[in-house]
């Protein structure tokens, strides 16, 4: 998903690349919890990311939500929120084997 943000200018176009992206992973396999990752993900980040550059800490050319990060941003968040858990999972179950 990190690789689109070169190729895709408009954020309202990555924004709609990124929902289906994660329509179709959840498509593919939903876990139990995803939803839960996700929502989380996407709040706790998005606060994080806009005091983050209300500090002055970070600073995105592409401020097209609330005038200060890109709208496709919190998106790109949950879902990595999401594939954090599912390696999680997977790292832990190897481990025991």
């Amino acid at each position: 998903m990190v690789g689109l943000i070169p190729l895709v200018s408009g954020d309202i176009a990555l924004t709609v690349i990124y929902c289906g992206i994660i329509g179709v992973a959840f498509g593919i396999r939903y876990e139990k919890h995803d939803s839960i990752f996700l929502i989380f993900g996407f709040v706790v980040l998005t606060i994080s990311e806009l005091f983050f550059v209300s500090t002055g800490v970070e600073i995105f050319t592409r401020t097209s939500l609330f005038g200060l990060i890109p709208l496709w941003l919190p998106f790109l968040w949950a879902y990595a929120f999401v594939a954090i858990k599912r390696s999680i999972i997977i790292l832990d179950n190897n481990l025991e084997s």
